[in-house]
């Protein structure tokens, strides 16, 4: 089973706060957001773990790091690869799918996720 990509997937989007900081990549334009941008974003998530699952992340090829060092304190930014931007699409269809099977969500039904304020 180690082979079958059902499970290489799994094991690399389900894992706790994985598509939620995709998500937060992907919102506003998909403009490139720092660290503390998205700790802000994700309120209960640590630092441990963000820094883990953007590393992660960063390593399957979902997102790029940008590090500016040219100032105090080095900047570093992260944005979606076309393979997270790829992957956003089908978040968006379980978002969908959720909405028609699970929670009915009207404003999110109505809302894109680009524009999403939440």
């Amino acid at each position: 089973m180690k082979e079958c990509t059902i499970y290489k997937i799994t094991d690399l989007v389900g894992k706790k706060w994985t598509l939620c900081i995709l998500h937060e990549l992907y919102k506003g334009n998909m403009c490139d957001k720092r660290f503390n941008e998205l700790k802000s974003q994700l309120n209960d998530i640590t630092p441990k773990t963000l820094s883990a699952r953007l590393k992660e992340m960063e390593q399957e090829g979902l997102i790029t790091k940008t590090v500016d060092s040219s100032s105090f304190p080095i900047k570093c930014e992260y944005s979606l690869t076309e393979s997270g931007k790829e992957l956003i699409e089908i978040v968006q269809a379980l978002k969908d799918w959720g909405n028609k099977w699970i929670t009915n969500n009207e404003t999110c039904r109505r809302t894109l996720c680009i524009e999403c304020k939440s």
